[in-house]
């Protein structure tokens, strides 16, 4: 089978297409013919040696995938040969196929398409743990968005809505605040034009924010933090900026306010029943309509450093799919 490899710490560019080997189904496992393969920012940190995991060489990048049984190894009960399927992986999604735990397979229906059922895994899964576990939200209160048109501010935006916040997208364009507005936000800051911290401001009314979702990091996040409501919550959710900010703790202290982490990765391994529920909600959810997983753009397998480059250069709306 085909498959995009990384064999040292490089760039996009400098990715493998290769031949290697059909993998084989062993013992509560299930081998998944791949449709669709989805992107994140990380996957650049990851072939780069930059991100906190590391896989062994040579693997592929792409941590989610959706497509079909092809076959299953000695005790797996639930899964059959042709049910349509979603799981993470982790790394290694960017190929024809791939063997992964029953345990960590959902099935999904008919009429939710590969392409969507891939992105729904990190992005959703992050903003809904982010969301429903870490902010302690009550319904009425006014969530900022950082990065509010890429994959996991977007994810936020419609979560939010649902679970009944008022939800403010703070992004760089008008035409990505024009995005966010279509998928739940109520108010849109453009920190390209607009001093981050006295928007948010303005736009609460003086109160400041109770609820900062931030993937972004850099500069916008300690303004950010500096628009927060007293007892408000800063959710870290990642540095897509590049540079991990260094907060000044005395605001937490002035401002009554907790700054939370939000490692999903780490989350979804003390809590694997809890994730395959939400994995499970977040599936219905979007073949019933209520959350889009929006789909920007979709490569070919030999392209994966094209779609990486769309990711490194902040040009998303939503996902960026493989189809091996």
């Amino acid at each position: 089978m085909k498959a995009i490899l990384c064999s040292q710490y490089c760039q996009p560019d400098d990715l493998v297409l290769a031949e290697v080997p059909d993998p084989v189904a062993g013992p509560g496992e299930a081998v998944i013919a791949i449709k669709a393969a989805a992107l994140n920012f990380f996957d650049i940190l990851m072939i780069q040696g930059k991100y906190q995991i590391k896989p062994p060489f040579p693997f592929s990048p792409a941590a989610e995938v959706a497509g079909v049984i092809e076959s299953i190894g000695p005790g797996v009960t639930d899964l059959k040969v042709g049910d349509r399927v979603v799981a993470s992986c982790g790394h290694n999604g960017a190929r024809e196929k791939i063997a992964l735990p029953a345990a960590s397979i959902v099935k999904i229906p008919d009429n939710l398409d590969y392409d969507r059922a891939a992105g729904i895994i990190i992005i959703y899964g992050t903003a809904l743990h982010a969301l429903e576990d870490r902010a302690s939200p009550k319904p009425g209160e006014t969530l900022a968005v950082l990065g509010a048109a890429g994959g996991t501010g977007l994810a936020a935006c419609e979560l939010g809505k649902l679970m009944g916040l008022k939800v403010i997208a703070c992004a760089s364009s008008d035409e990505k605040l024009e995005f966010a507005r279509a998928h739940g936000a109520e108010l849109t800051l453009n920190y390209g034009k607009e001093d981050l911290k006295e928007g948010l401001r303005k736009l609460t009314g003086g109160k400041g924010v109770d609820i900062i979702f931030d993937p972004v990091g850099g500069a916008y996040a300690e303004q950010a933090l500096r628009s927060i409501a007293w007892e408000g919550r800063f959710l870290v959710i990642g540095f897509a900026a590049g540079d991990i900010p260094k907060m000044p703790l005395n605001l937490a202290l002035l401002k009554g306010c907790d700054i939370r982490g939000v490692f999903w990765g780490a989350w979804t391994r003390q809590n694997p029943e809890k994730n395959r529920a939400n994995l499970e909600k977040l599936v219905k959810w979007t073949a019933e309509g209520k959350i889009s997983s929006h789909v920007d753009r979709t490569f070919p397998l030999a392209q994966t450093a094209d779609a990486l480059k769309v990711l490194a250069g902040r040009q998303a709306m939503g996902k960026v799919i493989l189809h091996p």
